[in-house]
């Protein structure tokens, strides 16, 4: 388990992925799987901006790699990607934690409805702005915080 800041950037590199806070006082530390690099980016640059930590990752592999490393508030992971799919990573990262909150996203119907078989929080539909992938998540993350009390 990385000991502070430096550590877990370095753990971070290793998994390919890239932690952002935008430069502000983090809410959440929320892990982003998502292979097109483009939306990864697009999505955890809006996250950060809203305070949150982010952690963002290309795959599933890399996901469980960050998740065996260090604990996240949330996983926000796409469904469609190659080698371990949103879904089988869902299914893991719940077993391991089971009180993290799994938002999902998709452009694709039938995968929505695979994913309604394993603990998640919410699966969107894409496309999908950022002002509701973010009002998204602070759904999931008041849920969380309502259960632990």
């Amino acid at each position: 388990m990385p000991r502070n800041d430096k550590e877990s950037e370095d753990a971070v590199m290793k998994f390919g992925g890239q932690t952002s806070t935008g430069g502000r006082t983090a809410m959440a530390s929320i892990l982003v799987a998502e292979d097109d690099q483009a939306v990864r980016d697009f999505v955890s640059r809006a996250l950060a901006y809203y305070g949150h930590s982010v952690t963002s990752v290309p795959d599933g592999s890399a996901a469980l790699a960050a998740l065996s490393e260090r604990r996240f508030d949330l996983m926000l992971t796409d469904i469609v990607m190659p080698g371990l799919d949103g879904v089988a990573l869902a299914a893991q990262a719940t077993k391991q934690d089971p009180a993290m909150p799994v938002l999902m996203m998709t452009g694709f119907a039938s995968e929505g409805q695979r994913a309604q078989n394993i603990a998640v929080e919410r699966v969107i539909s894409t496309p999908i702005s950022l002002k509701e992938i973010c009002a998204a998540v602070e759904e999931a993350l008041a849920a969380r915080r309502a259960r632990a009390h």
